[in-house]
């Protein structure tokens, strides 16, 4: 007994001195990345609270305080919306931290990129505390959710516009004929898909026998987008491309199909009703993969540029400065250890907090008060208004990345 002891002890204490080491190896140029999976883990373990923790959340008395006990999902949204609000605590209070760094000498550029076991105990602790605060601190959370994953789609969108220009100015300066071949081929292929894809939105949102005029307004509107994006790309002011306006359209279809996917299963003009679940899951996941891919991609790229909408034939298509800096690790690497910083970490954890939100509301579809079923996500009204006018903005930035050098030719864009 006195063995099995020791060595319990012994197995206890090497695994804690492991990740003590792993975590203590994480340096400068993987602490971004650590951040992403802090990230991904909040992600899960608040997917799992959904699906596991109700039972407890009922039991907690300074929880259910109701005269009648809501139903199962209410303790669900309820749990995701507690993880989710430690967590926005947690990203903000490290944004505002970190406000105003430009040097890395500033001793809060130690705390950004070290301290991580002391940084992790506190995010646990935050956590775990946010199953105390009042419920109507968690409803108040709940509404701004609404607000900041908004914000945080407006932020994918100019993600967008950034890589899609950034791909453009990458192939086009090769300046040779299989690269002009291959922005044709990827530009065409983008448009039979947006056109095949509108095709079956009017199959699946616009029912014969139904006054369907809402969703027939969408996505006629969204086509109208996709034709005005080529006329003005095409244009010869902009001098442009067709292959930033065929990827914009496909994204503006597909914003569209999710806002259409989103209304409640009982509206008529929901043809998809019979496969809810199903699709619940497929964009529950899709949404959630999303945004780890859009928080990775801007932990990476945050705050290093700062023309993020500029055109093709803008002056930063000629600029020394990598759009994406995964073709210049290396460069970059010896940027972060020059004096200067070389990106925001208020804009770095600022991403983090609003994608905590927008994940929050994918996982709780968007209400919390009122849910069809544990099983549905990114379900109701909300959530359709919300990716149209995200839609809608897509248009209306891509347009302004466009013409904006024009109407103000002496300005970097």
């Amino acid at each position: 007994m006195w063995a099995a002891s020791c060595l319990a002890s012994c197995c206890a204490a090497c695994a804690c001195e492991a990740c003590r080491s792993a975590v203590g190896s994480i340096g400068r140029r993987s602490a971004r990345i650590a951040y992403c999976g802090l990230f991904a883990l909040s992600l899960i373990f608040s997917w799992i609270l959904r699906e596991v923790a109700a039972p407890l959340m009922e039991s907690l008395p300074w929880i259910n305080r109701f005269h009648k006990t809501p139903d199962k999902e209410w303790f669900q949204t309820d749990a995701v919306l507690r993880v989710s609000l430690g967590n926005f605590l947690f990203f903000t209070i490290l944004a505002v931290l970190m406000v105003g760094i430009k040097n890395q000498k500033d001793p809060r550029d130690r705390l950004h990129h070290g301290g991580w076991m002391a940084k992790i105990f506190c995010w646990c602790v935050v956590i775990f505390l946010m199953f105390f605060v009042p419920n109507g601190v968690v409803s108040f959370y709940e509404s701004l959710s609404k607000f900041g994953s908004g914000l945080f789609l407006l932020v994918q969108v100019v993600l967008l516009l950034d890589f899609v220009h950034g791909w453009n100015d990458n192939w086009v300066s090769k300046d040779e004929h299989f690269w002009y071949m291959a922005l044709l081929v990827v530009s065409l292929v983008c448009y039979i898909a947006t056109f095949t894809f509108s095709g079956f939105l009017f199959h699946w949102f616009t029912p014969s026998g139904h006054d369907c005029g809402l969703n027939t307004f969408f996505i006629v509107l969204t086509l109208i987008l996709v034709f005005v994006f080529a006329m003005v790309a095409l244009h010869p002011k902009v001098n442009g491309s067709l292959l930033p306006a065929s990827v914009i359209s496909f994204y503006c279809i597909y914003i569209c199909y999710s806002a259409l996917a989103s209304e409640p299963r009982d509206y008529a003009c929901n043809n998809l009703h019979k496969h809810s679940k199903a699709i619940s899951t497929g964009s529950m996941t899709i949404g959630l993969l999303t945004t780890v891919l859009s928080v990775v991609y801007s932990a990476i790229r945050a705050g290093s540029s700062t023309t993020l909408l500029s055109s093709p034939g803008s002056p930063r298509a000629s600029t020394d400065k990598p759009l994406l800096p995964f073709d210049k690790i290396e460069e970059q690497d010896k940027k972060e250890e020059s004096a200067a910083v070389s990106y925001s970490y208020s804009f770095f954890y600022l991403i983090f907090s609003l994608a905590t939100m927008y994940s929050a509301m994918l996982l709780t579809g968007w209400s919390s008060s009122v849910s069809e079923s544990g099983q549905l996500v990114d379900v109701g009204w909300p959530s359709v208004w919300v990716r149209i006018v995200t839609g809608w903005a897509t248009a209306a930035l891509f347009i302004w990345s466009l013409i904006a050098p024009i109407l103000f030719p002496d300005r970097e864009f």
